[in-house]
């Protein structure tokens, strides 16, 4: 029997397969509202056939955006526009629907990708930005403005109305996003961590802010719905972040209820030197694993069935999450269910569509048509 297709079980979550739909940024929100893109773009994914759906980072606030087209949910405008999508989705698909809250720190006023993606400058319509300290991202950049008292408070605050907001709208799952060099990370790592006060210096002082976030959204979601956190297993930086300060992280995490770990790496810093190739993350989630005992999620250049199926079965991580693999095959979970042989969930009006040698790839019959 296939590992990948195997139910698993997230506080009274259970999903039934270990592949999930990868947060994925598409800037192409409008003043931080979900536009019609996001209804074909999620309702096509919500048909996957993966167990989880995760909404692409979300700011908690207008000036966490990454780039003016990032989608967020920080007032009743964003929480509205959200709401026929995630309406769509549930009358469509089974999936369970997550949202990844974040806050893009010091990177955010940046262009969209395809627009060259470097700071807008604040005359062309940039904004400031926030950082644990007033160091930019990089050379030639608008350094941030420090995090106050206030301005932690504001934050902490944001991320829990942010989550209450997603509540409402029938959100399942949250994954607090504190990797790819985005506030929460810029706390942990020393590489953008300069503050000599109680939320820097010391390892223990730099991970406060985000279990601080941690704590307060735990506290603000049922105790039935679960709670995970995306890292940046390594700053790929020396003197950076790295594994061994990403598994003390994590058992901080454990001991106040964090459900799962996504375990990513990098972008913090400009001078990250990336060792790319398949699965290349994947160690990563085998040692937060064997460390914590956490469940983990492996990402990375994950694009094959059977590759999927090796990390899961052989322990090294309890689910997979993809992400450009989902974009350029929508439908990659019921191909791999078919080559793994499990099965997946499906519209009826798409049952027609297997293949004749997999009867049981939706769970169900075949049926004819006068």
């Amino acid at each position: 029997m296939s590992v990948l297709f195997s139910p698993i079980t997230l506080r009274e979550l259970t999903l039934p397969n270990r592949i999930v739909v990868s947060p994925m940024c598409q800037y192409s929100a409008d003043e931080g509202r979900a536009t019609d893109w996001h209804m074909v773009h999620l309702g096509s994914l919500a048909l996957s056939g993966a167990a989880m759906l995760c909404i692409e980072a979300t700011a908690v606030e207008a000036v966490g955006r990454i780039t003016p087209g990032c989608l967020g949910l920080y007032d009743d405008a964003t929480e509205a526009a959200l709401k026929p999508v995630l309406a769509a989705i549930r009358k469509h698909s089974r999936i369970t629907v997550a949202m990844q809250l974040a806050h893009a720190g010091r990177k955010a006023s940046s262009q969209r990708p395809w627009d060259g993606g470097q700071q807008i400058p604040l005359a062309d319509g940039g904004w400031m930005s926030f950082g644990p300290s007033a160091i930019a991202h990089k050379d030639g950049e608008l350094a941030p403005q420090a995090l106050d008292e206030a301005g932690l408070r504001r934050v902490r605050e944001a991320f829990v109305a942010s989550a209450r907001r997603a509540l409402r709208l029938g959100i399942e799952a949250f994954e607090i996003h504190a990797a790819h060099g985005y506030l929460l990370h810029q706390f942990l790592s020393p590489i953008a961590n300069k503050r000599t006060d109680a939320y820097g210096g010391t390892l223990q002082n730099r991970m406060r802010f985000p279990l601080e976030v941690l704590e307060a959204v735990r506290a603000a979601v049922p105790a039935a719905i679960p709670v995970g956190v995306r890292v940046s297993a390594t700053d790929w930086v020396d003197g950076g972040w790295d594994i061994d300060q990403t598994i003390a992280f994590a058992r901080e995490l454990k001991t106040r209820g964090v459900d799962w770990i996504d375990v990513s790496s990098g972008g913090v810093s400009p001078l990250q030197k990336i060792a790319l190739g398949p699965g290349y993350q994947v160690p990563f989630a085998e040692a937060v694993k064997k460390a914590t005992g956490l469940p983990t999620m492996a990402v990375g250049l994950i694009t094959e069935a059977q590759q999927a199926e090796d990390i899961v079965a052989s322990g090294k991580a309890d689910m997979v999450a993809l992400a450009r693999a989902m974009l350029y095959d929508p439908r990659w979970a019921w191909h791999a269910a078919a080559q793994l042989g499990g099965s997946v969930s499906a519209p009826p009006q798409y049952w027609r569509s297997q293949p004749s040698t997999q009867k049981a790839l939706f769970g169900a019959t075949t049926f004819g048509a006068r």
